[in-house]
């Protein structure tokens, strides 16, 4: 049982176009958890069916097994981070940080005591009195972080919270919330497109797709081993050849080429996929197995290796290969295919 869990989720703006399409998810207390997708899979959805923006069509949201799913924002003590970071201008970075706490109209001693706390927490100390303004992007979404974070709120909510930020900070930010986030405690949602952002800082990530979740697993297990056509592509894999099950891990291509695979699945017909990475430019061959003949159309150089575009029987095969051997446009090479690094989706 999760600490948050998402039952049989239906969200319609319309009643016949479903934004999502029975969702379920369990997230365990403590955990970071992800939500990846392209735009328009619905991952801001389910952030705020949590958050209580949205109330959704069927289904439940549960907290530590309590119904909230008709419970308004105002009365769920949850913390958002938005893109916008949303920050009052008017406000010090103090003021900024201490405003939930003064709606909740605590003692000003505890305020002091939990804003200090907090600002030395999200590293913002000595900016107290400065205002959004005088701040760089990383400190004013440490301050938006601090806000949220200063109310102790059950559960984490961040809506894609780095995208405002140049490449170089955003990976300092990602590193600085998710030690916030190990240090704390707190049970985390995070909702990104970026599929680097999200492996690097999740402890289990849901890949989203037309309203359902395709593969919820640690980034590690997904890196490694897509479930569906859909995961495997938006991860990066990007050759893709069909085959059909000869015997158990053996598989033929529409050339009569056989492919042995040491992860086999149950499935009769079926895609085989492999990373540009794994594939192997060979010089002899020694068996008829995992072997495809064809022509270099495109070779790109990438700095410490070459990307080739190969003309196969089989169809377009991309492969990077070290800088040992260059091939020309034009050439004819052997490829490779490690039964171990195939992966049947």
């Amino acid at each position: 049982m999760g600490y948050i869990r998402l039952k049989d989720i239906r969200v319609s703006y319309d009643n016949k176009n479903n934004i999502l399409e029975g969702l379920n998810l369990d997230i365990q207390k403590g955990e970071l958890v992800s939500l990846l997708g392209p735009s328009g899979c619905g991952k801001t959805t389910t952030l705020r069916v949590i958050a209580g923006f949205i109330e959704p069509n069927d289904g439940q949201f549960l907290l530590e097994d309590e119904d909230l799913t008709h419970v308004p924002v105002h009365k769920r003590n949850f913390g958002l981070v938005f893109q916008s970071y949303a920050l009052f201008p008017h406000l010090t970075v103090f003021d900024n940080v201490a405003f939930g706490l003064k709606l909740k109209k605590l003692d000003k001693n505890v305020i002091q005591e939990k804003v200090d706390a907090m600002i030395k927490a999200c590293d913002l100390e000595g900016l107290g009195q400065r205002f959004p303004k005088e701040l760089s992007g990383g400190q004013r979404q440490r301050v938006a972080l601090a806000r949220a974070l200063v109310i102790e709120p059950k559960i984490l909510l961040l809506d894609e919270p780095l995208s405002n930020l140049d490449a170089k900070l955003r990976i300092n930010m990602r590193i600085e919330i998710k030690r916030i986030q190990k240090k704390l405690g707190i049970t985390t949602i995070f909702v990104t497109h970026d599929q680097e952002e999200c492996f690097s800082i999740s402890d289990k990530v849901a890949v989203m797709n037309k309203g359902v979740i395709e593969q919820y697993d640690t980034p590690e297990e997904i890196y490694a081993h897509p479930k569906t056509e859909f995961v495997a592509r938006f991860i990066g894999f990007e050759n893709f050849i069909p085959l059909k099950k000869k015997e158990n891990h053996v598989y033929v291509g529409e050339n009569g080429a056989l492919f042995h695979v040491d992860n086999d699945v149950d499935c009769q017909s079926c895609q085989a996929t492999i990373r540009p990475d794994d594939i192997l430019v060979i010089t002899s061959v020694d068996n008829k197995e995992n072997i495809l003949k064809g022509t270099v159309e495109v070779r790109t150089f990438l700095g410490k290796s070459y990307q080739y575009e190969v003309a196969t029987e089989l169809g377009r095969v991309v492969v990077n290969s070290s800088n040992e051997h260059i091939y020309e446009s034009g050439q004819d090479i052997v490829l490779l295919l490690p039964a171990n690094k195939i992966i049947l989706v």
